[in-house]
């Protein structure tokens, strides 16, 4: 909860000083682009924290949004397949690819990083050479498609609702419920903090692992549909790039630790949030995009050691109330 209070209270104060020096961010069309994008990067975020919550790691995430973003418009206008077989596919190639890793991962033992690190150039590869390294569009014939990216829903004043937020509020709600109010929430987060005590208590650690990487891929090949309609032209060796940063930003800074057994839901879509606040400030301040990358790099750094000294105090704490309470009992 502490973790929680902090990154919102930054968000705030981010948030009050990008408006102090440029009205412009509280224009509602600027709250609704934010809204937009946030969503968008949220919703794969949410994959990356349950991977992260297990102690793993998946490198892959902007690679997969890549395969699925050009794999969608390429079978629509190419192949001429129905809009149901195509996200069918699309689907189903993402979550095989999040069963491939955590197969890897728990039968033979592979470390996640090799595998996804693997991953993330064997899907950028099949991406452009399946689209022959060429632009794919899906034009105007697919206004259902584009519904779930440019609709917004009307609401009572000058604000609108984007459709891609009311998507990351439900997944980030099926998230939630999943952690906090089911047995298999618990058990990925004992499996996180210590996965041999785990295997030992009865919990099926293989499975539960296997789950959060589909889960992952599930969500990334979802997002790589969404930016790519948003977007309407997909570059396969664009789409998607350095966004698993983004994904792990967003999970480190809403209180996942990189150890794993720790993190929450809520804390992950303030933390997508800030992520685009911040490059919504560097926009706005008229500093240079370029930066935005060494910016998100920063806040990766910045919260891994926070988590290190917070860590390192609370042992601290613990060790000096252990060597009190024994010192009493020894006086006794």
């Amino acid at each position: 909860m502490k973790k929680i209070v902090g990154i919102l209270g930054l968000l705030i104060f981010v948030c009050l000083v990008t408006a102090w020096n440029n009205p412009a961010f509280l224009k509602p069309t600027n709250i609704e682009q934010l809204l937009h994008r946030t969503s968008l990067f949220g919703i794969i975020s949410l994959g990356a924290a349950l991977v992260i919550m297990t102690g793993g790691i998946d490198l892959s995430i902007g690679s997969v949004i890549g395969l699925c973003g050009s794999l969608l418009p390429l079978l629509l206008t190419q192949y001429e397949w129905s809009v149901p077989a195509a996200i069918s596919l699309v689907a189903g190639v993402s979550i095989l690819i999040g069963l491939a890793h955590g197969l890897l991962i728990t039968k033979l033992k592979i470390q996640p990083f090799i595998v996804t690190l693997c991953g993330l150039l064997l899907y950028r590869g099949l991406a452009r050479w399946l689209a022959e390294d060429s632009n794919q569009r899906f034009g105007s014939d697919y206004p259902g498609l584009m519904w779930f990216v440019r609709a917004k829903i009307d609401l009572p004043g000058a604000l609108d609702l984007p459709v891609p937020a009311i998507l990351f509020a439900v997944l980030a709600i099926v998230c939630w419920v999943f952690l906090n109010r089911t047995v298999w929430g618990r058990h990925l987060l004992a499996l996180g903090r210590n996965e041999q005590a785990a295997r030992f208590s009865g919990i099926a650690t293989d499975r539960l692992v296997i789950l959060s990487y589909v889960a992952c891929s599930a969500l990334a090949g979802l997002g790589g549909v969404l930016f790519a309609l948003d977007q309407n032209t997909v570059q396969p060796s664009a789409h998607g790039n350095f966004y698993e940063l983004y994904a792990i930003a967003a999970a480190v800074l809403g209180g996942c630790s990189l150890r794993g057994g720790e993190g929450s839901i809520i804390g992950v879509v303030i933390g997508a949030a800030l992520l685009r606040v911040l490059y919504n400030a560097i926009i706005l301040a008229d500093i240079p995009a370029q930066l935005e990358f060494a910016i998100i790099g920063m806040v990766i750094l910045g919260g891994v050691i926070a988590d290190e000294l917070i860590k390192r105090l609370a042992a601290r704490r613990r060790l000096k109330a252990a060597r009190a309470l024994a010192s009493t009992r020894s006086d006794d």
